[in-house]
């Protein structure tokens, strides 16, 4: 069989049917980017290169231009309608290049916003905790945080708890001793100077690409194919799956296209890519009688990116991240959110300024449609968009934790953006809790585009990794052997 994409639900996938003797092809369409003390692999933020930017991409991120030459880069900038949309690429998909924030709904939150059918209890029990095991999460011992790269991190929390909020360590796929040892010089910094923005080079970062995708791998049982871009999806009229594939060269340059057949196919390339293949591919004709509701039910989990600048604050002339501390606002499920601290790579300004990240649970929803002049799906986001979170909780919240003094710039009122595209295929409309495309046997929908547009008020990867194991769990009893 084959998955199409290598992250969160795609690793899952690919473990879990290798484990049950399933034979898995991965096509992923980025290359791998193999980390390790001293290496150079990923960009830095503060002097982008052609490693940023996938090479089909909008040619700017979160509005700034960017010109590089081509490349198959970490990030392609899918600007829609009032949104622009951050995809990952590579093996480990999102993974690479996200800040590592591993946070789980609680019971509460997650029965107001998801299906209980999905059994919070049983996914506490045994999904998410698989997932906490699996990505080895950790949180920041006191010794980093005390230390003078942390001035950041520990501001903050001074901060929260003077506005009267809650305040906790965020759980990380992190080996802290790799951000330890860069305090001692024994390795080039990463963590310690915020230079993993783009990705963390020395190899201390449990992502998708060495734990589920590489323990995939060891089973003998599944291959990952690099560089490989599926085009377009088909039903065939004996009822398999057919894919246009384009093989990449680093530049983007097709080497050689291919057509594969397969019984069964599971969609993991994204909220947005997956959405989109499927919705262009509905629009066409190449699946017919695809649901309704397909592109309809997509979200932003209501992300907002600040910048903070306290004239009077000592950051600190470099910033120890990815992250430390959140403020989780979760008493109330119908307006729950959370913000975050995020270190900013090295700059000028740094020692005054940093990064904060909201998010929270939103009402909103998006779609795609098919859009014959540029033969391919299109986003489009309501232009007040998330305004009841953003305006009534978290823009008041963040105001309360800077202070009077301080500068807050919301960069989403310059470039609406996201990096945590959810929806487009959801559970409940589209797809069955397991991610079976309701009248299309054999198709499967395993990322982001499952979940129904927010992940009540958590960023999204440990959620989504949770719901794949559920549904894996499921797959494997019911439909291997039959459908798999």
């Amino acid at each position: 069989m084959i998955v199409v994409g290598s992250g969160f639900g795609g690793g899952v996938a690919a473990l879990r049917l290798a484990q049950a003797g399933v034979r898995v092809v991965v096509l992923e369409r980025g290359r791998r980017w193999p980390t390790g003390p001293n290496a150079t692999t990923f960009p830095s933020a503060t002097d982008p290169d052609r490693r940023m930017l996938w090479y089909r991409s909008a040619a700017e991120i979160l509005g700034r231009p960017v010109r590089v030459d081509p490349y198959l880069g970490l990030v392609e900038s899918v600007v829609g309608e009032n949104m622009t949309a951050l995809c990952p690429a590579g093996v480990g998909g999102g993974s690479l290049v996200y800040q590592g924030m591993s946070l789980q709904p609680s019971r509460e939150v997650f029965n107001t916003h998801f299906p209980e059918q999905l059994d919070w209890d049983l996914m506490n029990r045994v999904h998410y905790r698989r997932v906490a095991s699996m990505l080895h999460l950790a949180t920041a011992p006191n010794a980093l945080i005390n230390s003078p790269n942390y001035r950041a991190a520990r501001c903050f929390a001074r901060q929260v708890r003077q506005a009267g909020l809650p305040l906790s360590k965020i759980p990380m796929p992190i080996d802290w001793n790799f951000a330890l040892a860069e305090l001692r010089g024994e390795m080039r910094p990463s963590y310690t100077t915020g230079e993993g923005a783009m990705g963390v080079n020395n190899g201390g970062k449990f992502s998708v690409d060495v734990t589920y995708i590489k323990a995939a791998e060891a089973t003998g049982k599944a291959a990952v194919w690099t560089q490989h871009n599926v085009t377009e999806v088909y039903r065939t009229p004996r009822g398999q799956w057919e894919l246009h594939v384009d093989r990449l060269d680093d530049t983007g340059r097709v080497l050689q296209k291919k057509i594969l057949t397969t019984r069964s196919l599971i969609m993991s390339a994204g909220s947005v890519n997956t959405t989109k293949v499927l919705v262009r591919a509905g629009a066409l004709g190449h699946i017919g009688e695809l649901p309704d509701e397909l592109g309809q039910g997509w979200g932003t989990n209501a992300d907002r990116i600040y910048n903070w600048t306290d004239p009077e604050a000592d950051f600190g002339p470099v910033q120890g991240g990815p992250v430390v501390y959140g403020s989780l606002n979760w008493s109330d499920p119908a307006s729950a959110f959370t913000v975050i601290q995020a270190s900013m790579p090295p700059t000028p300004a740094s020692s005054r300024s940093t990064m904060l990240v909201g998010y929270g649970v939103s009402a909103s929803r998006g779609r795609f449609t098919y859009d014959a002049s540029r033969d391919e799906a299109s986003l489009h986001w309501p232009a007040t968009g998330d305004s009841v979170i953003q305006n009534r909780y978290i823009g008041p919240a963040v105001r309360r934790i800077v202070g009077p003094r301080s500068t807050l710039v919301d960069t989403n009122r310059t470039v609406n953006s996201t990096w945590h595209s959810l929806g487009g295929a959801n559970m409940g409309t589209v797809c069955d809790l397991e991610g079976r495309v309701r009248g299309q046997r054999g198709l499967y929908v395993i990322d982001g585009a499952l979940l129904p547009g927010n992940c009540a008020a958590c960023n999204p990867s440990m959620t989504i990794a949770a719901v794949a194991e559920r549904a894996l769990d499921r797959l494997v009893a019911t439909d291997v052997g039959t459908t798999l």
